[in-house]
């Protein structure tokens, strides 16, 4: 690890005991989540855009849920769409214990499914499934959310995810911003994130 990434490991923002704990689960049964750094990004973008309706394509076991549904207002309500009926429960069982039961919904089943039975419009929209998925997913995602609505995806560096970026960049329909970062705690450490805001 170089001096730069040691400095900036020590600037990740902790966590508190009930995200530690579902840290330290996924890290046990190898289920990957987005961490303490992410996380806290996801929060921040939800609180930044005022989003009162969100989008997640992906829930595993809710870590990244509950990050976005703190961002959330009063009025906030989250949908999340989880392929897998185990991690569907346990995500619900821990946005229950996270107090977000109430304006959070986990639904199970894939996504290519459920997408196009959904109605809009979300102001934001977060995509962390399969990455096969991902290109499937980018029209439902243009067509859910708002004008100025925006899209955040992970994992954008991984094997199967260049077509999807490159569509993504070509599309006029999107302002797009697509990074390669350092991310600690984050599966993997060194990964792509796009940003982008529908137009």
């Amino acid at each position: 690890m170089s001096e730069l990434e040691s400095y900036f490991r020590g600037l990740a923002p902790g966590s508190d005991p009930l995200l530690a704990g579902l840290q330290q689960e996924a890290a046990v049964q190898g289920i990957p989540i987005v961490g303490p750094l992410v996380g806290r990004l996801l929060q921040m973008l939800v609180q930044a855009t005022q989003a009162r309706a969100v989008l997640e394509l992906g829930a595993a076991i809710g870590y990244s849920t509950i990050c976005l549904g703190r961002g959330l207002g009063p009025a906030g309500r989250l949908l999340t769409l989880e392929r897998d009926p185990v991690l569907a429960q346990r995500a619900g069982d821990n946005l229950a214990r996270a107090g977000l039961a109430g304006s959070c919904q986990v639904r199970q089943g894939q996504a290519a499914e459920v997408l196009p039975g959904l109605e809009g419009p979300y102001d934001l929209a977060f995509l962390d499934i399969d990455k096969a998925g991902y290109l499937p997913a980018l029209g439902h995602c243009g067509r859910l959310l708002r004008p100025g609505g925006l899209l955040v995806v992970d994992n954008t560096s991984f094997s199967g995810s260049q077509d999807f970026n490159q569509a993504l960049r070509e599309d006029p329909a999107w302002l797009e911003a697509q990074l390669l970062c350092f991310l600690p705690g984050h599966s993997p450490e060194r990964d792509g994130l796009a940003l982008a805001v529908r137009a």
